[in-house]
């Protein structure tokens, strides 16, 4: 479904450009008004909001190659590097000052956004695994809290001390971004140009993870959690721990009825290291109005804005000054150890992804199947 916002008319003389994204209702609920803001400040531009709240990247690619994209794409680095080499992305290095990108953003958020050096999507948030856990469930057991630095064995034997009596130490996801901090804690790799390759340290990473629910029965199995999940299951109490991103805040923060906090990713050979993500502002190349979609970009990504969106709780902001301030490190807000997801974003590593990321990780869940269900080992 296209949700087409605040359409032109046609007596209108503004120059009318369209901005495409995806976004919780929370989220859209914070843009629209920047954008109406945006619009007062520029009365000479017309913002076409497209809201894309379900597959949007195939839905994207019709527009694409349909010849009508937007002028201004939200996009991640999952998807751009397909983007960019298809020649279907502006070069954006010339808008905007190197000095001032190299300075704003996360390193890893830039690197993410980039492609040989040149920047093709202005980076908006950062995103980075963490350990959620539930202080509750710790306290009565007797358990320390985790703290950042943590050792994969302590991080077992927590979640073996955890478990019991219909609760389990930590959830268990199988898509990529859930174990690749195992993989990338202990320096492995996963990505070939056209199939995956697993090295050595990756298929005993991903291993230690497979024997979470198999060999230690410290985490939930398919049969165990149904269709909850492993979010929904953490909120019931059933989990103690939980991996995941950013985006869970805004609903722990509002469901849930105990105290929790965040911790780093536990430390592999490597130390402890987080897959980093990025989403941000791209212009079609195709557009017509390059410069009035960069002023928007610009505007959303302003200090001010970015502050905006961080308060409520969705992202982890890419540009530094907002991430460190207390629009993010609100310390009358959960999680108290906020600066887990920055010491994450400073010492991970982004993804690595090309143009056949997509085909490659649909063959790596193939390839994992067997083994995250306890049928074959590496």
């Amino acid at each position: 479904m296209l949700i087409f916002c605040g359409c032109a008319r046609k007596s209108d003389n503004r120059t009318v450009i369209k901005f495409s994204a995806w976004g919780s209702q929370s989220e859209i609920s914070v843009l629209r008004p920047l954008i109406d803001e945006f619009e007062k400040e520029n009365p000479d531009i017309h913002v076409e909001f497209l809201h894309i709240p379900q597959n949007y990247f195939q839905k994207i690619h019709l527009l694409f190659a349909s010849k009508l994209a937007p002028d201004v794409v939200f996009m991640n680095n999952f998807y751009s590097q397909k983007y960019i080499k298809a020649g279907l992305l502006e070069d954006l290095t010339p808008y905007f000052s190197q000095e001032i990108v190299q300075n704003v953003f996360f390193d890893k958020a830039r690197e993410a956004s980039s492609y040989k050096g040149r920047l093709y999507v202005v980076p908006r948030d950062v995103s980075q695994m963490v350990v959620y856990y539930n202080k509750d469930i710790f306290k009565k057991h007797g358990i320390p809290y985790p703290k950042d630095g943590w050792t994969r064995a302590e991080f077992l034997k927590t979640a073996q001390k955890l478990s019991g009596n219909g609760v389990w130490g930590v959830g268990f996801e199988r898509e990529a971004v859930f174990w690749l901090p195992f993989v990338f804690s202990d320096g492995g790799n996963i990505l070939g140009q056209n199939e995956p390759e697993l090295d050595v340290a990756a298929k005993k990473a991903i291993q230690f993870y497979a024997d979470l629910p198999n060999k230690f029965a410290v985490a939930p199995k398919k049969s165990d959690s149904a269709s909850l999940t492993m979010a929904q299951m953490f909120l019931q109490k059933r989990l103690g721990m939980i991996i995941s991103g950013r985006w869970l805040v805004p609903k722990f923060r509002s469901d849930a009825d105990f105290d929790w906090d965040i911790v780093t990713v536990p430390s592999g050979a490597k130390g402890s290291i987080s897959n980093v993500d990025s989403s941000g502002y791209a212009v079609s190349a195709a557009s017509n109005h390059k410069s009035e979609a960069v002023k928007l970009i610009k505007y959303l990504n302003s200090a001010e804005s970015v502050a905006k969106l961080t308060e409520c709780g969705l992202i982890v902001p890419a540009r530094r000054d907002i991430a460190y301030s207390g629009a993010f490190l609100d310390p009358q807000k959960r999680p108290k150890n906020a600066k887990a997801y920055l010491k994450a974003a400073e010492t991970g590593k982004p993804t690595p992804v090309n143009e056949n990321y997509q085909k490659i990780t649909d063959k790596l869940n193939l390839l994992l199947e067997p083994v995250f269900s306890g049928q074959e080992r590496f």
